[in-house]
């Protein structure tokens, strides 16, 4: 087999996997870190209660913890729900936002020199493969001609 063709080959593979392997792979890191803050085994707890403290301390964190971790479950089964990405994207944007939050609000957790990220920061950091795979989600979307085909 010439090289060419092999890599004909494996181009056309990931074009036709790309798609529904990013769909699941999101969907796995969103309803599975979800649902370790919502059963209280999320090893993120520490640094989502401090930034939480700095923050939004106007209701017991235990309870915003299940709230936010079902939201990240949601995050996750949408974006394998065909027609709900636009939305998801949406939502997507919001925890991220707060993802990155600690970065700037939490140096002491998330740096531990100029540039070197703690392993809190890399945690957090890594959140940028994240927000590229979910770009190519969206950039297989067709474009709306209105505002109802996305209501």
């Amino acid at each position: 087999m010439k090289i060419r063709t092999l890599d004909l080959t494996l181009i056309h593979f990931f074009k036709k996997a790309y798609l529904p392997s990013a769909r699941v792979g999101l969907f796995i890191i969103f309803f599975w870190f979800g649902l370790l803050k919502v059963i209280g085994l999320s090893p993120a707890s520490g640094l989502v209660q401090s930034l939480f403290e700095q923050t939004i301390a106007f209701m017991d964190f235990d309870t915003f913890l299940i709230l936010f971790g079902l939201f990240e479950m949601l995050i996750g089964v949408l974006f394998i729900i065909k027609g709900m990405e636009r939305i998801v994207i949406l939502l997507l944007l919001i925890q991220i936002t707060t993802t990155f939050m600690p970065l700037l609000l939490l140096p002491e957790a998330t740096w531990s020199g100029f540039l070197v990220p703690t392993l809190e920061g890399q945690y957090i950091i890594k959140n940028f493969a994240i927000i590229a795979l979910a770009m190519g989600v969206a950039a297989h979307l067709h474009p709306v001609k209105n505002l109802r085909e996305i209501l």
